[in-house]
């Protein structure tokens, strides 16, 4: 887990909309926060690069993600909650994937596997109505 560290992140303050009554008019509560990724000093290159992957529409072209928090009343609770869905991105971009070594069936288990239609094919085959003979 890499924590990142707030001297890296950078703030702005907006008005939001919503649930606020009158005070949605005079404080800034939103929160959108950036946090440049290709000049993070804190990350390794793989981590970088899962993490652009990861942040899809909110990574700008010059490499920079940006995350708005409106969800809260407070402009302290969105940016704990900016920093929070950052930190959660971070965390998985920081799980390198395993990939599959793609394996053949060995000679055994593909003639175990005929074996085993020939014997299917033998059972369906006396389900059949039987003939005048029998």
């Amino acid at each position: 887990m890499t924590a990142i560290p707030e001297d890296e992140l950078e703030f702005r303050f907006f008005r939001a909309g919503g649930p606020g009554g009158q005070n949605v008019n005079k404080v800034s509560t939103a929160v959108q926060m950036r946090f440049d990724v290709v000049n993070s000093p804190s990350l390794k290159d793989g981590q970088k690069q899962r993490l652009m992957k990861l942040a899809g529409s909110r990574l700008t072209q010059d490499g920079i993600i940006l995350i708005t928090a409106v969800r809260h009343r407070t402009q302290e609770r969105n940016r704990a909650d900016a920093i929070e869905r950052l930190q959660a991105m971070v965390d998985e971009a920081a799980v390198a994937p395993i990939y599959r070594v793609p394996t053949r069936p060995t000679r055994a288990s593909k003639e175990r596997r005929l074996i085993a239609k020939s014997h299917r094919s033998g059972i369906k085959s006396g389900r059949g109505k039987p003939t005048p003979g029998d």
